[in-house]
């Protein structure tokens, strides 16, 4: 007989994720090839750097890790990594997820000081019970497996830090998400195999409120992977996209048969039903189904995604409800 105490343990502790099942009949008669797909300009670095691994024969999970270490160590990007902007009282912190073909996922949010919280979030995934680790608990995790630390601010973000509290900036009061205001990078990739997996990484609002989190660690909002179906990424106002469960709403579009363009379409419609006030708010999608397919869709005109295969390495402009 279990203990009290065992009858949990035994209840709440699942298998640990590994990369390399593949639980059949998913991947039987895939055969549109290897592809990436991320969002924003930045995204094709992103795609790049994903791609060799693909190239290699890795896994969709090894892709998007890498092609969020890639924009994590960018320090031109102000919002995702090491560049990224602080909160109110001058603290970087940082928010990621990853999520593969088996519906594994882990997340961290509000870390602070690790250079690649993507890479933390797999690490949970991997060798833990849990999804998400937040804040302090996050951050002694990460130390304890000997993590790569980092110093942020940087200087030169410091100076508008300290710019934007003489200033009280407007954004503080009403964010504007556009082409210079990137917001979150999320990831997917489809594998040789057929297994497809995301990633999402940002260091959110600029100027938020301390302990802030927006879409992009919570599973099922920033990002939505399920194998049956395929998988999709948010980006844009997080707490907008945490009102519909956006990136969840994608792929259960997708199951009932919408294709990922359209599926990404009705889902900012959905938004925008649930808003009073559009006015500068800024978020998209896109998503991949298990064929292949890609698309995407964003509420105001300007968004793009880097999509990459072995004939392509182009950035996407998407359809959009609106214009600025």
């Amino acid at each position: 007989k279990l203990s009290a105490v065992g009858l949990v343990a035994s209840i709440v502790k699942p298998a640990l994720a590994n990369e390399d099942t593949i639980s059949d009949p998913f991947f039987s008669d895939y055969n549109g090839g290897a592809k990436m797909i991320s969002t924003w300009s930045h995204g094709q670095e992103a795609n790049r750097a994903g791609w060799k691994l693909l190239e290699e024969g890795k896994s969709s999970l090894e892709a998007v890790e890498a092609g969020a270490r890639q924009t994590e160590s960018d320090v031109t990007n102000r919002s995702v990594g090491i560049g990224g902007m602080p909160d109110r009282e001058g603290h970087v912190t940082l928010d990621a997820c990853i999520m593969d073909w088996n519906s594994n996922c882990g997340s961290v949010g509000c870390l602070e000081g690790i250079a690649h919280p993507v890479s933390v979030a797999k690490h949970i995934m991997q060798n833990t019970p849990h999804v998400m680790l937040v804040g302090a608990g996050a951050k002694k995790y990460a130390l304890k497996h000997q993590f790569e630390t980092i110093k942020t601010p940087l200087p030169e973000v410091k100076k508008e830090w300290e710019k934007w509290k003489k200033e009280q900036a407007a954004i503080a009061k009403k964010p504007e998400i556009n082409h210079e205001n990137h917001d979150t990078i999320g990831l997917l990739a489809i594998d040789e195999a057929g297994r497809i997996s995301g990633a999402c990484t940002t260091s959110g609002w600029a100027y938020k409120l301390p302990g802030r989190l927006g879409d992009s660690p919570i599973i099922g909002s920033g990002l939505f992977i399920d194998q049956e179906v395929g998988g999709a990424v948010a980006t844009g106002l997080g707490e907008s996209i945490i009102r519909i469960a956006g990136s969840h709403t994608v792929v259960e579009l997708m199951r009932q048969g919408k294709s990922p363009e359209q599926a990404c379409k009705e889902t900012v419609e959905r938004l925008i039903r649930k808003h009073k006030d559009m006015s500068g708010l800024q978020c998209a999608f896109i998503a991949i189904n298990t064929k292949g397919e890609v698309g995407g869709f964003s509420v105001f005109n300007g968004f793009n995604y880097a999509l990459k295969t072995k004939d392509q390495d182009v950035l996407i402009d998407t359809p959009f409800d609106r214009k600025w």
